[in-house]
């Protein structure tokens, strides 16, 4: 149901776009616009416009679910997975230098980010004009809002100092270049104005959307990584909204042993198709070949491994580093999505990986994952999967992140606690220090868009690792764009990049 009302909303935006193109058509004037946007389908369809920027897909659009986009720019420059270029000649070198931090500023996903979250901004602009016009309702207004800050928050994260606007009546080359903390400000201010307008609703129409709870899940990571951003901790910030979600009556999915669930597990179907309500508090939909898609299993295995277990061909790509993987305690059921070894299909995946570039890997070296175990429509092109933006287990990590932060690790045992016994670990034999906290943060998050921030807050982010030497202290952002710089004169490039 969900996924057939999302769909609906996309294309009735698509069917007015294309209305508006036939000059035979009768031409409504601003008032019937403002009208139309008032309504309640007229203001989802304002907002569908920008949540379609969301939904991954190809050319590097989307939060997460395709390729060369925000989620490998973010995800394959940490530790926790890299495409490696094969000796066989096969895939592009730019994940290999992106694992070992050699990214230019000319980078094909280095743009493609840029230019997702600008036209994103653009569409969540239109999105509050238009109901702001219209006199929508306050909730919707709030929506759109939030949507904004959400891109921003995505862009100081990755590239400190930014180009800001939050009206669309101003050209690429005059919007003027704002310090990340201006941005963070700003961020902070529309999110604690709007967040709570926002519906209370989970699940059915609001599968999918920024309700209450995702709007809070969202203020507390910008308060989690205040640090980072402004050089000033907010821990009890980010403690205080992560405890308003939890007024929305979430809990962990179950992690028992089953048969019938992905890899044997409950825990699996929070990956599925339809996430599970009991913990998703925001997801990004996918319908494969229809509205985006998740391409992240088949991508890492290899052609005839898939094909013998699935139907169709991997692409043999993504690759989980054998370092990562052996973190991993034996009991532990989040283990269950790494395979390595003899498979069907004739594969067998060799822990070792030799070299990520030069040569190259051979075509069967490297754990690979099935986290994202193929679900509803699948293909060669990918599945059905959504995908979690923010989950409760994540909040409940968070929160004892910042009682440990704040000098008060009793008080975060008990909800690292749950975390490790939900996934078939004992509990921690003394209350938990930072490592415990970024150790369970590592084993409970990896693939879903979180390890960057976390490796920059945690401090290992520079850190040298089989395939390169420590990083330089720029590398914590990521370098504006050749092509940013070039439509506008009035950017500064950020320190380390400027030749």
């Amino acid at each position: 149901m969900k996924k057939h009302n999302i769909i609906l909303l996309g294309v009735f935006s698509i069917f007015i776009a294309v209305a508006c193109t036939n000059v035979d058509e009768n031409v409504f004037d601003k008032y019937e616009a403002n009208e139309f946007y008032g309504t309640p389908e007229g203001s989802d369809v304002s907002l569908a416009g920008v949540y379609a920027q969301v939904a991954g897909n190809w050319d590097g659009v989307g939060y997460a679910g395709a390729d060369n986009g925000w989620y490998d720019l973010n995800m394959m420059s940490t530790d926790e997975q890299v495409i490696p270029h094969r000796n066989t000649g096969d895939w592009q070198l730019d994940f290999a230098r992106t694992f070992k931090h050699d990214w230019l500023p000319s980078d094909l996903m280095i743009n493609n980010t840029w230019n997702w979250l600008y036209k994103s901004i653009f569409n969540a602009n239109l999105a509050v004009d238009q109901l702001v016009n219209a006199n929508a309702e306050a909730s919707k207004i709030a929506e759109a809002k939030v949507l904004r800050a959400f891109f921003y928050y995505l862009l100081i994260d990755d590239f400190g100092n930014v180009p800001f606007y939050t009206s669309n009546d101003v050209t690429v080359d005059n919007i003027p270049q704002k310090t990340r903390t201006e941005v963070y400000d700003f961020i902070v201010s529309e999110l604690l104005v709007n967040i709570d307008l926002l519906s209370t609703n989970k699940g059915g129409d609001y599968y999918g959307r920024f309700n209450k709870w995702a709007g809070y899940a969202l203020l507390a990571k910008v308060y989690l990584n205040a640090e980072v951003y402004t050089g000033t901790p907010q821990w009890q910030a980010c403690l205080d909204a992560c405890e308003v979600i939890d007024q929305g009556g979430f809990s962990l999915h179950p992690g028992i042993a089953n048969e019938s669930s992905p890899l044997g597990f409950q825990y699996y179907e929070l990956f599925g198709d339809v996430l599970p309500e009991d913990e998703t508090i925001l997801a990004m939909y996918a319908t494969v070949n229809v509205v985006s898609r998740n391409i992240y299993s088949v991508r890492s295995l290899s052609g005839s491994h898939a094909q013998a277990v699935f139907g169709y061909n991997g692409w043999n790509g993504t690759i989980v580093p054998t370092e990562y993987f052996l973190k991993y305690d034996e009991n532990d059921i989040r283990r269950k999505q790494f395979i390595y070894g003899s498979q069907p299909g004739g594969v067998n995946y060799s822990l070792e990986v030799s070299s990520l570039d030069d040569p190259g890997a051979a075509p069967q070296a490297g754990v690979r994952c099935l986290k994202f175990y193929p679900a509803g429509s699948t293909g060669a092109s990918g599945a059905s999967n959504d995908f979690p933006i923010y989950r409760y287990a994540d909040i409940l990590l968070m929160k004892a992140e910042c009682y440990v932060r704040m000098n008060t690790p009793g008080l975060a045992k008990p909800l690292i606690d749950q975390v490790r016994l939900r996934a078939g670990l004992n509990a921690l034999a003394n209350a938990p220090t930072l490592d415990d906290i970024y150790n369970e943060r590592t084993f409970e998050l990896n693939w879903e868009g979180h390890r960057r921030q976390d490796m920059i807050r945690f401090g290992t982010y520079l850190n040298p690792n089989e395939f390169r030497g420590a990083s330089k202290e720029y590398r914590k952002l990521f370098p504006i764009p050749t092509g940013a710089l070039n439509a506008n004169s009035g950017l500064n490039q950020n320190i380390g990049y400027e030749n």
